[in-house]
């Protein structure tokens, strides 16, 4: 074969693959258009039956349908839903860099102009423009767009848009927060989070509860966070993932206002109302950075167990190293560590809680030191502790005393510290205790999975209609047994 003949096969391959490479895209585009459509369905439908479940189905299928979105499918399907005429396609249709043109479509387009287009619908179209825009980083066009469909979605009151008007607002802040203007949205999402809950939409509730705490958080205004906590109610009936965010949330109000153990029970319960999978590792490795720390604030040891998992092992080594030197009351080694991951423990938030924990290293140094020695000089606690004189180490010993972290006694005129014999642990009320919260625990686990259970509508009607049929059934039975039209003996296998 000649060097021409050879280029020769290498283009034709060359073109082929190009065309293969061509056809499968146009495969891909016509099944995400297919999905869209399909969603117009479930929309039309959640409108004619007022069922929110339909538009549950549909929000769940962002997340696939995000990652093979284009913007030749978007203009495909905003052309296919819009009346040509419609302004609001022209502006979507910019958003996206695409001309108003005419499509072959699947029905007449006379037909489709006559149709006015359902409001779920252009939401929903809205949103994933959105959200195409914030994929691409177009975050001006972005906060544009949600700023337009915000203000139209207030004109509304329907509670079919309640589930889209919470993702809505979700990306809408999204959008200010990545610009870094999150404080001027605060008041929209106040009033907004007013009406809401006046129109008692428990979707948009939770999920503006959780962006004002968000927004709060990030400009580190604690206060306010806990004061719109104690005056808003957060909805009972919200999804999973928004009450995961609330009790985290909640963990970390509580953590700095020093009630360790209600902000133990909130981070327990966001750990497992999350989902468990690596969708939400970032979520989840947040959730239990800040339960470490809570956990060491609290005189626990967190199991090792929870390093070693694939999601949360590399992220949380340097709290692997704050647990060590905490268990082992290393005061210098606290030290250490605090000074090399500081950026990281600045960036997650929970270097202030850290700071705290000096205290707590000491007070384990001086448990260990009771375990460990019947008696012991307070000079050689000094040494062990790395502390600065023994008049540090006696307040510290005589601190850890008062608060019941050791029983122990301080001879003051010889200088040493004499621990008292182990006292036997079933002979107070520690292990009643316990077992009361694992029992609450129960319970509460019990009492939200009833309240989670679905029932379908309308279900008791049926059966009441099959009662009375057999009741009436019964009643001519007894009555043909009592004229002697049926003997006693009969089968009555249907009765």
């Amino acid at each position: 074969m000649s060097a021409v003949e050879a280029q020769d096969v290498e283009m034709v391959a060359a073109e082929e693959e190009v065309d293969e490479t061509a056809k499968n895209a146009l495969e891909a585009d016509a099944l995400v258009l297919a999905d869209l459509k399909q969603n117009f369905a479930l929309l039309e439908r959640a409108v004619a039956t007022i069922e929110s479940r339909f538009i549950t189905r549909v929000l769940r299928t962002i997340a696939s349908i995000r990652k093979r979105l284009n913007a030749n499918v978007l203009s495909q399907a905003i052309q296919l839903a819009f009346p040509r005429d419609s302004p609001d396609r022209s502006k979507l249709l910019d958003y996206l860099g695409k001309e108003s043109g005419v499509m072959e479509v699947d029905f007449d387009e006379d037909t489709r102009e006559q149709v006015p287009i359902l409001p779920e619908i252009d939401f929903y179209l809205s949103l994933m423009v959105m959200i195409y825009l914030l994929d691409r980083q177009e975050l001006e066009k972005g906060v544009q767009l949600a700023n337009e469909t915000t203000a139209r979605l207030q004109t509304f009151s329907r509670r079919t848009l309640d589930q889209l008007s919470a993702r809505i607002y979700f990306y809408y802040a999204r959008f200010y927060e990545l610009l870094g203007k999150l404080a001027e949205i605060r008041p929209i999402l106040l009033a907004a989070q007013r009406t809401a809950t006046l129109r008692h939409d428990d979707d948009c509730q939770a999920t503006l509860l959780n962006l004002l705490l968000r927004n709060y958080f990030h400009y580190n205004l604690y206060d306010q966070a806990d004061k719109l906590v104690s005056k808003a109610t957060f909805p009972e009936s919200a999804g999973n993932n928004q009450q995961a965010r609330y009790m985290y949330y909640l963990g970390r109000i509580k953590a700095i206002q020093l009630d360790y153990t209600a902000s133990h029970n909130h981070l327990l319960q966001a750990m497992r109302k999350a989902p468990q999978n690596t969708i939400a590792a970032g979520f989840q490795q947040a959730v239990y950075k800040l339960s470490i720390i809570v956990q060491l604030l609290m005189g626990e040891i967190p199991e090792r167990s929870i390093f070693r998992q694939p999601v949360l092992r590399k992220p949380l080594i340097p709290y692997l190293h704050i647990v060590q030197a905490v268990r082992v009351g290393d005061l210098s080694n606290f030290q250490e560590t605090l000074a090399k991951y500081s950026d990281v423990f600045r960036a997650d938030k929970t270097f202030t809680l850290i700071l705290r924990l000096r205290h707590n290293v000491i007070k384990t140094g001086i448990r260990m030191i009771s375990l460990s020695y019947s008696r012991i000089h307070l000079r050689d606690i000094c040494l062990k502790l790395h502390l600065d004189s023994e008049e540090d180490a006696e307040y510290i010993v005589a601190k850890a005393i008062r608060d019941g972290v050791i029983d122990a006694t301080i001879d003051h005129e010889h200088g040493y510290m004499k621990s008292k014999e182990n006292v036997d642990i079933y002979s107070t009320n520690e292990p009643q205790v316990a077992f009361h919260q694992r029992i609450s625990f129960c319970l509460n686990l019990h009492n939200e999975s009833v309240k989670a259970m679905r029932f379908p509508l309308n279900a008791h009607r049926k059966e009441l209609a099959s009662a009375d049929a057999l009741r009436e059934r019964e009643r001519e039975l007894v009555k043909e047994i009592a004229e002697g039209e049926m003997d006693e003996d009969d089968d009555v296998a249907d009765f």
